[in-house]
């Protein structure tokens, strides 16, 4: 009479693309796939084989490897999870030093100042710099912001002697690099001030300045003159661009 042929089963689990890899090393041991159900991110593999009588210390040796095995492909689940979030990481870090920056660098008087208003961090102000010189968002803006620091670059619109004075003058600013040519926006005043009181930085400081000339301006916000539609400015520090 033939004796029956008795079988063992095993399971294993194991994440996409480490099926092949599985696979191959438990037919080694003599595994038969018998069933395979596929997820969406890990695999079922059920196995069989002919179960023989073996020594004690042999079973205890089969056990140990297939201990090892459910560590190995533990790790690897470990491992894979882990790789997936960091190239991810990886992608999102170089895409972001990839994109050029939109803020201006800011100069060592806007860094050492405590809160800045450009028109990168501040959308209020960025609206206000393509105003009408006489749109009501002037006097809101420096009603709520008197007194704190802005930065945008712009030029000078033009400039003329104060007074009696001939060294000292007002300047009157505009965003953007059109100079004499501004039609949109505050119309910025400097009064009554000289060139050292413009704080001039830079690598090539000019003995003198003049209309049309571009500079990134940073300032204290003053009072809004309604009826002239003048916004009031006084300078911090004025950087050649």
């Amino acid at each position: 009479m033939v004796d029956e042929i008795r079988y063992e089963y095993k399971t294993v689990q194991t994440i996409r693309g480490t099926n092949s890899l599985v696979i191959s090393k438990m037919q080694k041991d003599g595994w038969v796939l018998v069933e395979q159900a596929q997820g969406t991110l890990r695999s079922t593999l059920s196995f069989r084989r002919p179960k023989k009588p073996q020594p004690w210390l042999l079973i205890g040796a089969a056990a140990a490897v297939l201990v090892i095995l459910a560590i190995v492909i533990g790790a690897a689940s470990v491992l894979s999870d882990g790789g997936e979030k960091k190239d991810k990481s990886d992608k999102s870090a170089a895409a972001a030093g990839e994109e050029p920056s939109a803020t201006p660098t800011p100069t060592a008087v806007e860094s050492a100042a405590t809160e800045v208003i450009t028109p990168q961090n501040d959308p209020e102000f960025a609206a206000l710099l393509k105003a009408d010189s006489c749109d009501d968002a002037n006097l809101d803006f420096a009603t709520k912001h008197g007194g704190q620091t802005v930065a945008f670059n712009g030029s000078i619109v033009s400039m003329a002697p104060h007074g009696d004075y001939d060294t000292r003058y007002d300047f009157l600013l505009g965003p953007g690099d059109k100079g004499p040519n501004t039609t949109v926006g505050p119309a910025f005043k400097y009064e009554d001030v000289n060139t050292f009181d413009l704080k001039l930085i830079g690598k090539k400081i000019r003995a003198t300045v003049g209309a049309g000339d571009k500079f990134r301006f940073v300032a204290k916000v003053g009072k809004f003159n309604a009826d002239q539609c003048v916004f009031f400015l006084d300078p911090v520090s004025t950087e050649i661009r």
